[in-house]
């Protein structure tokens, strides 16, 4: 049985100086442990980050780091900002920015869990705003170069769709553990590239002949807030009221 959605979900990307990378890798095996008893938390995952052109180890970006959080309540996720985790990295972090969001849609499992819940198909019909997405796949490697040479096209159409707002790579390790988190102006721009990029539905149709993964997961969320920036902005500092 699909357990209830999670009240919220938070995305946090920090981006360390050269210098702090040792400091970041050595975060990265602590907080594992610290969020997986972290009050509130359900369900955790401490990532690398890369530029997602490949998804292989060329993309891997040593600066910048992620963790995605599904919390019972708010007030747990509003909490965690004062934890041994959160003040770690803003004392390792040049930038940090921090998205706060509400489930809408989710299919698949990530690590044999259904994280985000059931579809709330009136929740999301009627959501008018920004919108997330974190796509999430467990390649299997013998099928791994296969999926490695589809996604260049993917990518370069990614970046020059319409309501992007931003997208990072999402990784749990170096290789085989793959994923996504984009922000969108709306769930239209989202579907029009979901649906409509010749290179995405290529890979769509795809998918289930190639036996890529083993394990795949879509969620779509509104977006509540986003504080911080990255890259030197917010990327939805006219999209969404924080």
């Amino acid at each position: 049985m699909t357990p209830a959605a999670p009240a919220c979900v938070t995305l946090h990307l920090w981006t360390v100086a050269p210098q702090a990378v040792p400091g970041a890798l050595a975060r990265m095996a602590l907080d594992r442990m610290h969020l997986a008893r972290t009050p509130g938390a359900r369900f955790s995952k401490m990532m690398g980050t890369g530029d997602g052109r490949t998804f292989t180890v060329r993309d891997a970006d040593p600066l910048r780091w992620a963790a995605v959080v599904a919390w019972d309540s708010p007030a747990a996720a509003d909490d965690f900002e004062a934890s041994r985790t959160a003040r770690a990295w803003r004392r390792l972090a040049t930038e940090r920015l921090a998205v706060r969001l509400r489930p809408l849609t989710s299919r698949g499992q990530w690590s044999g869990r259904e994280p985000f819940g059931p579809a709330d198909t009136t929740a999301a019909q009627a959501h008018d705003g920004p919108v997330a997405s974190i796509t999430r796949a467990r390649l299997r490697l013998r099928r791994a170069a296969s999926f490695w040479s589809a996604v260049p096209p993917v990518s370069a159409e990614l970046g020059g769709v319409g309501g992007l707002r931003m997208a990072v790579g999402l990784g749990e390790a170096p290789v085989g553990y793959q994923g996504t988190f984009s922000l969108w102006e709306s769930t239209d721009a989202l579907r029009r590239f979901a649906h409509r990029g010749p290179a995405h539905r290529d890979v769509m149709a795809r998918t289930p002949t190639e036996a890529w993964y083993s394990e795949e997961l879509f969620a779509r969320f509104a977006v509540l807030s986003v504080q911080g920036s990255v890259g030197g902005r917010n990327p939805m500092l006219d999209a969404v009221e924080g």
